[in-house]
């Protein structure tokens, strides 16, 4: 049965009764009334203990810790890992959110958020945890084969996450585009998902490297990136990739991506 926002057991981790309030007034709006309130890391980590959220949505500052230090401790234990998380927070600064960027969250909303922007992370968080399979009219999605590419282990898992849950059961890593253009070298793929900052080569270096250099030249890439500078994602299109896709790595977003670059 297709999970929907109202059916989510939410964690809401913030220091300010006033924010707590308002957060929990704008869920209601959206038929989320399950909600358990924590204003610390520590009151955070004792919920999670006794009863595992469905998601949680979290500040990034308290005064016993950050949303950070939580996202971390969560990622690092197998039984919290895959608890999908938002980050609600007022800060804009790029290097500031880029660790929650890489680290797979599903979301991160600003401080103050509007309903669209909260039912596109509630409905984030619902893919995760209710999968729906990419039905495809040209091929089986089980025979899809798919080289993930990203030098974070921890956004590897939650692209590896969100595609199986489209149903894609041949994937393979890479670290980097080096890896990359090795592993292209051996094995036959039919998609390529591709961070774009890495070291050694990165995603555009990847995407010139397929269509100029490699018997996959038609094969389909789809970039995902935390940069946002126009100029920058302008230069990423004309190295020939199919398809942009911002970091967070929305389920739905992904869904519509991938429908459009495999079935034409």
């Amino acid at each position: 049965m297709q999970l929907s926002p109202a059916d989510l057991h939410i964690l809401l981790v913030e220091p300010s009764d006033v924010q707590r309030k308002i957060i929990r007034k704008k869920l209601a709006e959206e038929n989320v009334n399950q909600v358990v309130e924590a204003a610390s890391m520590q009151q955070a980590m004792q919920h999670i203990a006794q009863h595992k959220p469905d998601a949680i949505a979290c500040a990034l500052h308290f005064a016993d810790g950050t949303g950070e230090q939580l996202l971390k401790q969560l990622k690092a234990d197998a039984a919290t890992a895959d608890i999908p998380f938002m980050l609600v927070s007022s800060e804009s600064r790029k290097a500031q959110l880029e660790a929650f960027k890489q680290s797979g969250v599903v979301a991160i909303l600003p401080k103050p958020f509007d309903a669209m922007q909260l039912g596109k992370a509630l409905n984030a968080a619902v893919d995760l945890l209710s999968p729906a399979e990419l039905e495809l009219t040209l091929f089986d999605v089980h025979d899809v084969r798919v080289l993930v590419v990203d030098d974070s282990k921890l956004a590897r898992n939650h692209i590896k996450r969100v595609l199986g849950n489209l149903g894609m059961q041949h994937i393979i890593e890479a670290e980097d585009g080096q890896q990359a253009i090795s592993i292209l070298q051996q094995q036959m793929f039919d998609l390529v998902v591709t961070d774009y900052n890495m070291p050694e080569v990165n995603g555009q270096e990847l995407t010139e490297y397929i269509r100029e250099h490699s018997t996959l030249s038609h094969i389909p890439v789809l970039m995902v990136t935390s940069e946002a500078n126009d100029t920058h994602l302008a230069n990423i299109a004309q190295s020939g990739v199919n398809a942009l896709c911002d970091k967070p790595f929305e389920p739905d977003a992904v869904k519509q991506l991938l429908y459009r670059l495999l079935e034409q």
